[in-house]
């Protein structure tokens, strides 16, 4: 199942496309924080497809019925360009637990590249919701390995997979490769292309380079 939330016209749009800009870019706090910005919306919209439960919360004045969340969902991000996105999900469901994954692209002289995982640090997933972000899906590769490490910490109730951009191929590599059919992916857009180094088009460049500086 996939949701695309591009597709309504609401402020998601407005922060994607400074997202895109090439000229607002060069600010990487505006650049980090509109990242923070869309995982706050995607997190309210994936909300509304949790359970909820009915509470009883007094005031001041007497005794207001109300709802909350029945079960917190574990974040799980892969670093490091989902950290801004991360923060604004966990601004949202903020009694949340959260998983960390290091997942790179370790390339070979031929140009192609491998999807190394170094490090995995996640609470226990057994009959948990589970809100799995990447701010790109590009080839999709990283986001199934990084499901599959993850599995190993327990099978979760249901995940929902946040991406902001994705291309058609990432999504039709997840649609063929996800170990189950337990899932929703949340995009913000689909964009149509890859360039030959898996970078989507047009998409934004690289998150992690945008957001924290270029690295080695």
């Amino acid at each position: 199942m996939i949701r695309m939330l591009g597709n309504k016209s609401s402020l998601l749009n407005q922060y994607i496309a400074e997202l895109r800009d090439a000229e607002i870019q060069a600010d990487s706090l505006r650049f980090r924080r509109n990242m923070e910005r869309i995982g706050e919306i995607f997190a309210y919209e994936i909300s509304k497809e949790l359970e909820w439960k009915q509470t009883e919360v007094v005031t001041s004045l007497g005794v207001a019925h109300c709802e909350v969340l029945a079960h917190q969902p574990v974040i799980a991000t892969i670093l490091r360009a989902g950290l801004p996105f991360h923060q604004g999900l966990l601004n949202a469901f903020d009694k949340a637990g959260n998983a960390f994954i290091s997942a790179y692209r370790k390339h070979r002289k031929d140009g192609r590249f491998d999807i190394q995982v170094e490090y995995v640090s996640s609470p226990v997933l057994e009959d948990k919701v589970l809100i799995l972000s990447d701010p790109m899906l590009a080839t999709g590769a990283s986001m199934i390995l990084s499901y599959k490490e993850l599995l190993q910490k327990g099978r979760p109730s249901h995940t929902h997979i946040a991406s902001i951009l994705a291309s058609n191929q990432g999504v039709e590599y997840l649609r063929k490769n996800m170990p189950n059919d337990d899932y929703t992916l949340w995009v913000g857009a689909v964009d149509a292309e890859l360039t030959a180094k898996a970078y989507i088009v047009p998409g934004l460049g690289d998150a992690g380079d945008l957001a924290f500086g270029s690295k080695l």
